[in-house]
């Protein structure tokens, strides 16, 4: 079995980096987890009034609402098979702010030949994915249709009133270190929240995935 992004992706995961198709074939077939470490150089956010919005999505560790400067992060990947029996692969993010820790949680699952990410702690949030290859060999992560799901509550948001993520990673053979640029932009009000940096990785086998990765709730709804 390959990895869901391997699954999704097909031929142009081939085209990837080699050190990028080892980090996203992170997956219960290989049996391996991906654990990133490095330095986010800026953490920024749009006007004032995007502060609100970002503290809503940090009570659910889906958004942050600091700004900062070459901010130590920890990213954890790890595949498992989640209550409905779908390979499912944590993006849990830690960001070292001051005295402050605040978390990004995503989980990743293979759902009908598409990469679905669920956004927080109760997986409120189901994000369509695209996934591309650029001809530098770097993953772009482009976010679509999102779903809210909460109880009997199901709704589609409109994009205007969503933010749209463009993610691009790559790795630096000079530096010998994993690059990423994030940028989630609202179609009428523009920029709302951004992150810049690098880091190194370390592979360990993933044969048990620590509790506090898991988010607390599983959606069956895509």
């Amino acid at each position: 079995m390959t990895s869901i992004f391997e699954r999704v992706m097909g031929e142009d995961f081939t085209r990837l980096h080699p050190q990028l198709q080892r980090r996203f074939g992170v997956g219960l077939d290989r049996g391996e987890a991906c654990i990133g470490r490095g330095i986010m150089t800026q953490i920024r956010r749009g006007p004032w009034w995007t502060v609100p919005f970002l503290q809503i999505g940090r009570l659910r560790n889906i958004l942050i609402p600091d700004t900062g400067t070459d901010v130590p992060f920890v990213i954890e990947n790890y595949p498992y098979l989640d209550p409905y029996g779908r390979e499912t692969v944590t993006f849990v993010r830690e960001y070292a702010i001051g005295a402050r820790r605040r978390r990004f949680d995503a989980t990743m699952v293979h759902d009908a030949g598409r990469i679905v990410d669920y956004l927080g702690t109760h997986q409120h949030l189901a994000v369509d994915l695209d996934l591309a290859v650029d001809e530098d060999g770097a993953l772009v992560l482009t976010s679509h249709a999102q779903r809210f799901y909460e109880g009997p509550v199901a709704f589609a948001f409109p994009l205007l009133f969503s933010g749209r993520a463009r993610l691009r990673e790559w790795f630096d053979d000079t530096e010998e270190r994993f690059h990423v640029d994030l940028e989630v932009h609202n179609e009428r009000f523009g920029f709302l929240f951004g992150y810049r940096g690098s880091f190194t990785c370390e592979w360990t086998p993933a044969s048990h995935i620590p509790a506090r990765l898991l988010p607390r709730r599983h959606e069956r709804r895509t």
